[in-house]
This record gives C-alpha cells, sequence and structure tokens, in this order.
C-alpha cells in the first residue's frame, strides 16, 4: 500500500521530533559511556521486557542479585527496536536503573501496520494467540480468517476460544456448530468458555490454554475479552481496562504492551494495539499463505499471474469444487483480497499530487 503524502508541516514535525529523539539518545549515550568509565554498572545478566515507555523499559531481572526486580532502564543506541516480551542482556546502575546491551534471538515477532504503511513491532515470543469471539456479537468467518491469517503468517499459533456459552440457544445454536466445525476440520483448536458464568476464578479449560504459556487475546469488541483476562488477573483491574459505563466496551488506561505474570503460572501480554490489527500491508501471496488449506495450492495454478477469480486451471477454485476448501473459506480469501485492492486503490489516490 502506498504511504500516506505529507504536507511539508507535517514533515517539518516528523523531522524535528526524530532530531530531538537522536539528540536524547546521543545524551543518553555518552552517559552511559561514562558510566561504564567510571566502572558504575553491574555485571551483564538476562531480563525480559515487561513493559516499553518510549525511550525506556520496564526490565525484569532473570538472575543476579537484583533477580525478581523490576528496573527502568535505557537503551544502547547501538540496538534495534525492543518490544514488551523481548529477552534482553542489562546491566544495573543507581538506584534501580540499568542499561539493555543486547537483545536475546527472538522465537517470533508479532507486527501490526501503523498510519502510515510501515509496520510497528508489538510483542515478542509468544507462544499462542487466542482468538475470542461470541454468539454476540455474532461470529462472522471473514473477521475470524483476518486475526488467523495474520496468525499463520507471524508463525504463532492460534487457539478460537468461544466466550459467552451462556448466551448460546435454539436459535443460534447450529450456525455456531457448523462454523467452529469448519475451523477445528482444518486443525485449530477451538475452546468453549463463559467467563460471565466463571465468577472471580478462571475456568479450568481456559487455565489450560494459558498456564506455564505465553499468550496474548484478540478479537473484535463486545466478545468479552477483558472479562477473561479479569478472571486470570483479578488484581490488575486498574492496568488491564475497566468497563467503560456509557459504552460497555473495555477502555485502556494505556497503549503500551504491558507484560503480566498470571497467578496459576505463565504469562499474559496485553494492549489495545495486540487486540485488533490489519492485513492491509500484506501482498495476496502472503494472504494465500494465510490459508492452510490454499496454502498447500500455491503454485498450481494453470497460470502463473491466476487472480482466483474463474480464471482458466485455477487450483483454488478446483479446490473448492471437489470439497477440499469451503464456500465459506473462499469468500472469506476473497473478500480480503478485494478489501486489500480498494485499500491499496484508495493509498495510491491519496499520493497523488492535489489529491485529499
Amino acid at each position: 500500500m502506498a504511504k500516506r503524502r505529507l504536507n511539508k508541516q507535517q514533515q517539518w514535525r516528523i523531522e524535528k521530533i526524530q532530531g530531538e529523539r537522536t539528540a536524547r539518545a546521543a545524551r543518553k549515550e555518552e552517559q552511559v559511556k561514562e558510566q561504564v568509565d567510571a566502572g558504575e554498572l553491574g555485571p551483564e545478566v538476562q531480563g525480559l521486557i515487561i513493559a516499553h515507555y518510549g525511550q525506556q523499559l520496564d526490565v525484569e531481572a532473570l538472575e543476579g542479585e537484583h533477580q525478581g526486580t523490576v528496573v527502568r532502564c535505557f537503551v544502547r543506541a547501538n540496538i534495534d527496536s525492543l518490544v514488551t516480551g523481548d529477552k534482553v542482556i542489562w546491566r544495573s546502575g543507581k538506584n534501580l536503573t540499568g542499561v539493555i546491551v543486547a537483545r536475546c534471538e527472538r522465537i517470533n515477532l508479532l507486527q501490526r501496520p501503523d498510519n502510515f504503511g510501515a509496520l510497528k513491532p508489538v510483542a515478542a515470543n509468544i507462544d499462542y494467540i487466542i482468538l475470542v469471539i461470541a454468539p454476540e456479537p455474532e461470529p462472522h468467518d471473514n473477521l475470524i480468517d483476518r486475526y488467523l491469517v495474520a496468525s499463520e503468517t507471524t508463525d504463532i499459533p492460534a487457539i478460537l476460544l468461544l466466550n459467552k456459552t451462556d448466551l448460546i440457544n435454539d436459535d443460534n445454536r447450529s450456525a455456531i456448530d457448523a462454523l467452529l466445525a469448519r475451523y477445528e476440520a482444518l486443525g485449530y483448536q477451538v475452546v468453549r468458555t463463559s467467563a460471565a458464568l466463571a465468577g472471580n476464578q478462571p475456568p479450568p479449560e481456559l487455565e489450560a490454554l494459558v498456564k506455564d504459556r505465553t499468550t496474548v487475546f484478540v478479537g473484535q469488541s463486545g466478545v468479552g475479552k477483558s472479562s477473561i483476562i479479569q478472571t486470570l488477573l483479578p488484581d490488575e483491574e486498574l492496568r488491564v481496562g475497566a468497563v467503560s459505563q456509557s459504552t460497555g466496551k473495555g477502555i485502556h488506561t494505556t497503549t503500551t504492551a504491558k507484560l503480566f505474570h498470571l497467578p496459576i503460572g505463565g504469562d499474559l501480554i496485553d494492549s489495545p494495539g495486540i487486540r485488533e490489527f490489519g492485513l492491509w500491508h500484506m501482498t495476496p501471496q502472503e494472504i494465500e499463505y494465510g490459508f492452510r488449506e490454499i496454502r498447500d495450492l500455491m503454485g498450481y495454478c494453470k497460470f502463473r499471474n491466476c487472480r482466483h477469480a474463474g480464471d482458466p486451471g485455477c487450483a483454488i477454485d478446483a479446490a473448492a469444487e471437489d470439497g477440499r476448501l469451503s464456500p465459506e473459506r473462499k469468500r472469506s480469501f476473497h473478500r480480503i483480497l478485494q478489501a486489500m485492492a480498494e485499500q491499496q486503490a484508495r493509498g495510491l489516490k491519496l499520493a497523488q499530487p492535489g489529491i485529499r
């Protein structure tokens, strides 16, 4: 997608902010060098980033004399972008401060596009993305598939969690069962629960998903993500986010991703930026890869530039005809590609001089 065209004032402001950041980083780097030269920094030990605040990060010491303590750290200028969930090597300074000197190897990285089309890293080293859906608001294939494509392309396994099972009735039961069956047939794990019926304790099926793992929860507004998180972190109401009395939707006091240790064992990374993210930064080939049953068909169309829209010899159309690809998933695939094309067309139009 073409990036948004910026006017001169916006360009000046961005350059000014970047210049200020560079100057601050240079001053901080000089201070770090002075501490190193004076022998004021402790030995190198491993830590875990549990929150990110601009140029400063909260690091939990995983070893050494400060083990278990959260220390506010600065970052050496030669280290690339760090996110919540990263394991790092750091050195302690004065008054529970420290300096991050290296980043350990990541298992995976969850990213989302910002308003200018650039990918923004959000969190790292995640075991599972838990996609929360509910009978109300009604779940739709297209929205579910968007999250699953993001999961597949980042190599982070996804689990479908049906919340609010107490709202299942004779009117919606068959549709929900059919929806979940399609994803179970593709190999996705599907779990059912109800945070509303659990009281103050997490349901056993939810505990089994998160215990001793690092997880993030995603899903559309209103499906009960905040309620689920609240059962897992009963003492973190203010930091996780309460419910707006006017809208009934989740609200948050911060936009940064934060890692919480669960009382039952395991970690949960929570952030509004994680809960909802788009796909418009991806290529059609990445969307194809994100559909498990379409991934195996890549390269088998008769024509290399096949649009998968009735073209002769299309492998995807053939799979839909013989039942290897469900009609619902095929429609969802085409809707996502169409939405991406429309988004890209709007981006190209905005990029043309004189067009806003």
